[in-house]
């Protein structure tokens, strides 16, 4: 599997967790806390998500040149 370290899916998912403990929070402090925990994961995973996009850029063009190298 999927470090987390590189996983938007488990920070979405905690994104989600923190989204419910705001719902279900009847303090506002503690609401306020879940709320930008939330966002803070939500940030988390979109950065992951550019982060492994950028890779797989990446690796199509080194995969790429590596080709136009064996041809010639």
């Amino acid at each position: 599997g999927h470090c987390m370290a590189d996983n938007p899916e488990a920070y979405r998912s905690r994104a989600a967790v923190e989204r419910a403990n705001a719902d279900a929070a009847t303090l506002d402090n503690v609401r306020d806390r879940c709320r930008r925990a939330e966002q803070a994961w939500t940030a988390m995973a979109d950065r992951a998500e550019r982060t492994t996009e950028q890779r797989l850029i990446r690796e199509a063009a080194t995969a790429r040149r590596v080709d136009v190298t064996l041809a010639d």
